[in-house]
């Protein structure tokens, strides 16, 4: 990928997107449901509709594939996997979406894509015709897609033209904030596979920009201007993780760069992209969450803040920390990249949604 991109032959997200296009399934339905491709809001989504009789109105799932907002796609074997085996054991429609990806498609283009989709789902006369109870939708995602879900519960708070609102989210090993990219988990695991910290700083740069310049602040940390001090405080890990993660780690606090930047890419101080800057007064108002971390993850301290700082707040949250995963697990569950560790933790978030969703 890096060799493509530095002789000028296709974009570095582009080869890589190549990997992912081998795992691509047909919308196939079986005895249990009924799988379609279709569009909400002029937005792609693959449709997943039980077939057996409901037993009243059915709940419902939207579900954000993850790939760094550059990769990934409904249509994936895995994530097809993960969403009829959740429509299934719930009797759920589940409605998986494909937004747009980076590049050419920046933010806050991703998050509008799952937001209109969202908001399209939750009206009245689209769960009438599917049968769902207004009371018993979801959002869930991994990784980006925990991301994206995030974004959508708090901003769902904000608009006056949703009269209903989400039961539940489920962030599996969510990316929840671009401020700090130097956390405990990041140098833990700057190395680890299928996620190293230089892969991460180059999928949040992408969904800002595709400029150099951007990638190598991220890459240093030295990427957030002083007029974001009042921000540090939603992401200060000395305050919101615990101490055992803290221990051997020292806090050399943020090394502040040029306004310049942040005007040209203002994505990095918004919400929407970091989730982990909204107030407490937001955060407040939001659904019971799960939230999925595995210590082998660079992303593993962006989920522990945001239970820390749900939990301060006073949402209930069921935290799932995953001592022997990382960044990833939850996709392995098929041939020939099938692992017990992907089947456990599907398992036991849907478990968490048959509970409370």
């Amino acid at each position: 990928s890096e060799a493509a991109d530095v002789l000028g032959l296709m974009n570095y997200m582009e080869v890589l997107r190549l990997f992912t296009a081998v795992e691509l399934v047909p919308p196939t339905s079986d005895e249990n449901v009924t799988v379609t491709d279709t569009e909400f809001s002029s937005v792609p989504v693959r449709l997943y509709l039980p077939r057996r009789a409901p037993g009243g109105l059915r709940r419902a799932v939207l579900y954000f594939h993850g790939g760094g907002w550059c990769l990934g796609d409904a249509g994936m074997h895995g994530y097809d996997y993960t969403a009829r085996h959740i429509s299934n054991e719930l009797n759920a429609v589940v409605v998986s979406v494909n937004y747009r990806l980076a590049p050419p498609h920046r933010f806050p283009v991703q998050f509008e894509d799952v937001y209109s989709v969202t908001k399209f789902f939750l009206q009245s006369k689209v769960l009438s015709q599917y049968g769902v109870d207004p009371a018993r939708v979801c959002v869930a995602g991994d990784s980006a897609g925990g991301n994206l879900a995030a974004a959508v519960a708090q901003q769902l708070l904000e608009d006056a033209e949703v009269q209903t609102q989400l039961r539940a989210q489920v962030l599996i090993y969510p990316a929840l904030q671009a401020l700090d990219l130097d956390l405990p988990s990041y140098r833990d695991n700057a190395d680890k596979p299928i996620l190293p910290r230089s892969l991460v700083v180059r999928f949040w740069s992408e969904y800002f920009s595709s400029e150099p310049a951007l990638r190598e602040a991220m890459a240093s940390n030295r990427h957030v201007p002083a007029e974001a001090s009042q921000l540090w405080h939603f992401v200060n890990w000395s305050l919101w993780l615990p101490e055992d993660v803290r221990r051997g780690h020292r806090s050399s606090g943020p090394v502040w760069a040029s306004e310049e930047l942040a005007r040209r890419h203002p994505g990095l101080l918004d919400p929407r992209a970091s989730p982990l800057l909204a107030s407490e007064a937001l955060l407040r108002r939001l659904p019971p969450a799960f939230v999925l971390t595995c210590e082998h993850d660079v992303l593993r301290d962006d989920g522990l803040m945001y239970v820390a700082r749900l939990r301060a707040a006073g949402v209930p949250v069921t935290h799932h920390h995953a001592r022997d995963a990382f960044h990833g697990a939850f996709s392995f569950l098929v041939w020939p990249l099938e692992l017990a560790l992907g089947h456990r933790l599907l398992n036991t978030c849907v478990g968490w949604l048959q509970e409370n969703l």
